[in-house]
């Protein structure tokens, strides 16, 4: 089998991320129901509106630590002037503290990372990982989950992961589009760039996935593109591709 050059994303594809923020909405939820309860404002509303005034910030100008707590704070401000219910300046330093605190938890891999990434790395395939968000937020993740080893230098990460980004990338390492992979959750931020650029793409469905990521695919594979449940699918997937030729869809 020849040699592939294979791009991971990381949150929600090797490690749990998705499942860490819908924890702390539910508390900004059950806290914000507290503060609101004499104006019977449904649960539902209000993790709705955190999650439009949050999506639509993504959108403008990608990701970045502060934009979840802000939601919270832009949420409370909503519910506030459309109550009349009076802010404080304690209760915005909660929320405040609540969102940033999604970022501490313990890293999670996904079942059989490390194996996957192991048998992938003996057969001598070259490994990237390619994610998207704060920098300094995103290395801590990759060291905690003891990644280092696999990526090396090979770590990119992007507040926006788009097209032109991922064009860079594949131009700046001179890759061979007909043996590169992008490996991702993400719909908007894995797949489809990855099929507009011409390479190969696994779509690795999150157990909880975010609706930002839930677009309509608009771009036609030019190689594999393959949907898997598990990490340990991938070798098995790669090499009956390369071996077996021809595009598959999935």
């Amino acid at each position: 089998m020849s040699k592939q050059t294979i791009l991971f994303d990381l949150d929600d594809t090797l490690i749990h991320c998705n499942k860490y923020f819908d924890l702390v909405v539910e508390q900004f939820a059950d806290q914000m129901e507290m503060w609101f309860h004499t104006y019977s404002i449904p649960l539902a509303d209000i993790k709705n509106k955190q999650a439009e005034i949050d999506l639509a910030r993504v959108l403008v100008s990608g990701f970045a630590p502060d934009h979840f707590p802000q939601s919270f704070v832009d949420a409370y401000d909503y519910f506030s002037e459309m109550t009349g219910r009076s802010k404080t300046t304690y209760e915005i330093e909660q929320l405040i503290e609540l969102g940033r605190g999604v970022y501490g938890h313990a890293i999670e891999p996904y079942p059989y990372m490390m194996e996957t990434l192991t048998k992938l790395e003996t057969e001598g395939h070259v490994l990237h990982l390619y994610t998207g968000g704060d920098p300094v937020i995103q290395m801590r993740k990759v060291t905690e989950a003891g990644l280092l080893p696999f990526f090396s230098d090979r770590i990119h990460v992007a507040r926006h992961k788009t097209v032109e980004f991922l064009e860079a990338l594949i131009g700046n390492y001179g890759l061979n589009r007909t043996s590169t992979w992008m490996i991702g959750n993400s719909l908007r931020t894995d797949v489809t760039p990855a099929l507009k650029a011409g390479i190969h793409s696994i779509f690795m469905p999150a157990l909880q996935e975010w609706s930002f990521n839930n677009v309509e695919i608009d771009a036609e594979p030019q190689g594999a593109f393959i949907t898997l449940n598990s990490l340990l699918d991938i070798p098995d997937a790669i090499r009956n591709y390369t071996t077996g030729g021809g595009a598959v869809n999935g």
